[in-house]
């Protein structure tokens, strides 16, 4: 029986994840948190305009969460014209297709999530190759200093 005044969070303030499964078949590890699932298009925002993200999966198996995120090369002035842009996701320009992200380096930049749009096997190739790469190198530096943006 579940006491209903125990608290639900763990020892470090997250909702466990539910059930494990396939990484596209994952709820989001941190609810309380983050609400990102793979699939989702991320924007974050620039000095003089707007960038976008994509989410292709979640690690949550150490005590530091892995964060798989694919970047886009187009800028946008406005919120409403990168939301535009992923209304028509297929034409987007992929300008690195897969960075492993720490939970603290990816936290460092703050994000929004636009919409979630179902990846296909071609979106993971990246993923799929550092997944079957020997040496898989994580980063701990934000994305504006992985992609050489300020």
């Amino acid at each position: 029986m579940v006491d209903c005044n125990e608290n639900p969070l763990n020892r470090r303030g997250r909702l466990p994840r539910e059930l494990p499964g396939p990484y596209y078949e994952q709820k989001p590890y941190m609810a309380s948190v983050h609400d990102f699932t793979p699939g989702d298009f991320l924007i974050f925002q620039l000095e003089s305009g707007y960038a976008l993200l994509r989410v292709l999966a979640v690690e949550d198996d150490s005590d530091d969460p892995v964060w798989h995120v694919a970047s886009y090369r187009d800028f946008y002035l406005y919120p409403e014209m990168a939301d535009a842009a992923v209304e028509n996701s297929a034409e987007l320009v992929v300008d690195q297709p897969h960075l492993a992200l720490t939970n603290r380096a990816f936290e460092s930049t703050q994000v929004a999530r636009l919409q979630n749009v179902p990846l296909v096997e071609r979106e993971l190739e990246g993923y799929n190759a550092w997944k079957a790469s020997e040496t898989k190198e994580v980063h701990d530096r934000s994305i504006r200093l992985l992609l050489g943006l300020r």
